[in-house]
C-alpha cells in the first residue's frame, strides 16, 4: 500500500515568548506546539492518502520533549507516527534535520510522497524539503499552494513572486506546501482519543544512517525592536494628507 510521509516540527509557541530587559528571550513559561505551517502539511498528507488510497505517517526529529507531539499529530488524521529521538536535535540546523528525516524515510517501505511545510514557524529556513530530496535522490516541488494527485502523477501549483506555475511530477517525490494549500481543521475529542491507540515508532541515531552534526551553530538569539518614524498627518484635507503620505513614502524609498 502506498504511504505518504509528512514531516513536522515541534516548536516553541511564539505567542508566549517574552523579552527580557536585555532583549534576550524568556522561554521559561512557553509550551510547545506543532509548527503552524506543519499543520497544513499534515492535512495535505491526509488528503493525499485518500486520493492514493494509501496511509499516512507523521515523522519528526526532536529531543525527548518531542514525544508530546506524537498524539497531537496523530489526532490530525495521520495513521501512524515515527519519532527520531536524539539530543542532537536541540542544536540541529537544516542539514542535520534533513539528514535525520531522510535516514528515517529510507527505512520506510512503499513511500510515494514526502510532504513538508515550506518552512517551520520558528525559523522558516525553507531547507528541509530540498535537502531531503537531494539526500534521497527524489524530485522536489516547493512553494506549492495547490496539489492534485492523478494516478502516479502529482499536479502541483506553485506560488511564485509575481506569478503561479503549474507542473506535473511523477511519484515518488518531495513536496513543500504553503499554508494556502488547505485549511487545517482543529481535531475533535473523538480524534484526540483515537490518537492514543495509533502505532508509534521510536528511532535513535543508531537506527538510521545520518549525519547529525550541524553545519551552522546558533550563538545567540535576541529580540528585535523596530524604530518607527512616528510621522503623524494631522493638518489639511484628505487629499492633502494622501499627497503628503506619498511624499514621505517616496522619501523612504518605499515607492
Amino acid at each position: 500500500m502506498k504511504r505518504i510521509v509528512v514531516c513536522y516540527k515541534w516548536v516553541l509557541d511564539e505567542a508566549y515568548i517574552r523579552l527580557n530587559a536585555d532583549m534576550t528571550l524568556d522561554t521559561n513559561q512557553v509550551d510547545h506546539k506543532i509548527s503552524d505551517y506543519d499543520r497544513n502539511a499534515i492535512e495535505a498528507g491526509v488528503q493525499a492518502a485518500k486520493a492514493l488510497e494509501g496511509t499516512t505517517m507523521g515523522l519528526t526529529f526532536g529531543t525527548a520533549e518531542a514525544k508530546q507531539s506524537l498524539k497531537a499529530a496523530l489526532s490530525r488524521g495521520l495513521d501512524e507516527s515515527c519519532w527520531v529521538n536524539a539530543e542532537e536535535a536541540s542544536q540541529a540546523d537544516g542539514a542535520a534535520t534533513a539528514s535525520a528525516l531522510a535516514g528515517a524515510i529510507s527505512r520506510i517501505e512503499d513511500v510515494s510522497l514526502v510532504i513538508c511545510a515550506e518552512g517551520a514557524s520558528d525559523t522558516f529556513a525553507r531547507q528541509t524539503a530540498p535537502r531531503i530530496g537531494a539526500l534521497l535522490d527524489l524530485p522536489v516541488v516547493t512553494s506549492v499552494c495547490a496539489m492534485e494527485l492523478l494516478g502516479n502523477t502529482l499536479l502541483a501549483t506553485r506560488k511564485l513572486k509575481d506569478s503561479t506555475e503549474t507542473l506535473e511530477v511523477e511519484l515518488p517525490c518531495v513536496v513543500a506546501v504553503l499554508p494556502e494549500v488547505n485549511a487545517a481543521p482543529i481535531p475533535g475529542l473523538k480524534a484526540v482519543l483515537a490518537a492514543g491507540k495509533k502505532p508509534v515508532t521510536e528511532l535513535t541515531p543508531e537506527d538510521i544512517e545520518a549525519d547529525l552534526s550541524p553545519r551552522a551553530k546558533v550563538e545567540q538569539v535576541r529580540g528585535y525592536v523596530m524604530d518607527r518614524k512616528n510621522v503623524v498627518l494631522k493638518e489639511g484635507s484628505a487629499q492633502e494628507k494622501v499627497t503628503e503620505l506619498l511624499a514621505h513614502l517616496r522619501k523612504e524609498g518605499v515607492l
